[in-house]
């Protein structure tokens, strides 16, 4: 079986959507499954750096990567996505799926322009189409006016979790499969960690909370003398942040986007992952990282952080509240023997419910249902193959 995974943004920077697709590509590939992702990238240079202000990767994309043009910041559910709006990536996906002759198509948030309606135009073969956001958005109604009749196309629909179900089915009533995003989880490590280092891992974005952390860590820091490490933030964004709010900078550390061995490193050392997000979260997929790696979460009490934490392994508090954070941080922290045990059940959810191999089997098995073979194989020709025997 060989399989289109189709991304509408950049693969040159880091987010949720992107490393699920990467994920999911290597999960699929040790399952047989033959994989390419076809998605935007933005070599380092000049331009790079014009059209987008936080620093991207430096390497070359795998040879899986089938590049397909530049992209460009957008705003979006309160986030700035970065995604590709030329339309010369149209006729380079028309190309790539003509050449790599795909058995499937799975399209990573089909509305979003230019590459997700191109590729439902195009496709002729089975589609699947998996839907990651929550909460509410403007752009989604003139999306769905313009070229929603597309999704009429797609054979099989996924929700990364309920709230994204319940997002999608506002503008895109039907039939929906909620599989979860899937996780790499690495060889087990021992829960006692020294020191009392804290995580905050994502980008500056209005609904991802960090001014709420920031406000809290003052306490934290002098009651436990614990370190904030920040990753993924821009760095001078975030100084600039802690200087127009008069935030105290002490025992806090901004690492800026970094690998993805070095936030596995992270995450392992860490005695906590604090994700203090305001919403708009579908799921939440740096809070099933560190529960792969061991570490417990004290997150905000949100629509798709609700799906993920419970008393078992993480700690939730209202969103936005200062004083509610701090405290929550401060009793994992001078508990160990509570901390212990969140870690325990952390790693347990991440092993039975998001360990990547069950989600690719989950996926494996779907894409041979509509090929209609049990072995993954397509049992009729496509259109493509069809009218190329006939000419």
């Amino acid at each position: 079986m060989k399989v289109a995974i189709v991304v509408p943004y950049s693969w040159s920077y880091w987010g949720g959507v992107v490393d699920h697709a990467e994920e999911q590509a290597a999960a699929l590939e040790s399952l047989g499954i033959t994989t390419r992702i076809l998605i935007g990238t933005d070599p380092p240079g000049t331009l790079s750096r014009f059209l987008h202000p936080r620093s991207g990767r430096s390497d070359e994309p795998p040879d899986r990567v089938i590049p397909l043009g530049r992209s460009v910041i957008v705003a979006a559910n309160a986030s700035l996505a970065n995604i590709v709006l030329s339309p010369a990536a149209i006729p380079t996906l028309k190309r790539a799926l003509r050449s790599e002759r795909f058995d499937l198509m799975h399209v990573h948030e089909p509305l979003t322009p230019v590459i997700g309606p191109a590729a439902l135009s195009f496709a002729d073969v089975p589609i699947v189409a998996t839907f990651h956001a929550a909460g509410s958005s403007r752009w989604r109604a003139l999306a769905m006016a313009s070229w929603g009749f597309l999704l009429e196309r797609v054979d099989a629909r996924i929700a990364v979790s309920k709230a994204a179900r319940r997002a999608t089915e506002a503008y895109a009533p039907g039939e929906y499969l909620v599989i979860p995003n899937g996780v790499r989880v690495p060889p087990r490590s021992a829960s006692a960690r020294s020191g009392g280092t804290v995580l905050f891992v994502g980008r500056h974005d209005p609904r991802k909370g960090l001014p709420v952390l920031l406000a809290a860590w003052a306490r934290v820091h002098a009651r436990t003398g614990a370190r904030l490490r920040i990753i993924g933030a821009d760095p001078l964004a975030v100084r600039l942040l802690i200087s127009r709010s008069r935030f105290d900078d002490r025992g806090i550390d901004l690492l800026g986007p970094v690998s993805r061995e070095r936030l596995d490193g992270e995450l392992t050392g860490a005695k906590l992952l604090v994700a203090p997000s305001l919403g708009g979260e579908s799921f939440g997929m740096v809070l099933t990282r560190a529960f792969a790696s061991g570490t417990p979460v004290v997150a905000s009490d949100i629509e798709g952080y609700r799906e993920v934490i419970d008393s078992g392994n993480g700690r939730l508090v209202p969103p936005g509240e200062v004083a509610s954070l701090a405290a929550a941080i401060e009793d994992l922290l001078t508990d160990e023997a509570m901390r212990l045990e969140l870690a325990a059940g952390a790693r347990a959810a991440a092993e039975e419910r998001y360990a990547w191999p069950r989600i690719a089997v989950q996926l494996r098995d779907l894409y041979s249902s509509l090929l209609g073979t049990a072995d993954g194989h397509r049992a009729e020709p496509s259109r493509q193959e069809r009218h190329a025997a006939t000419a």
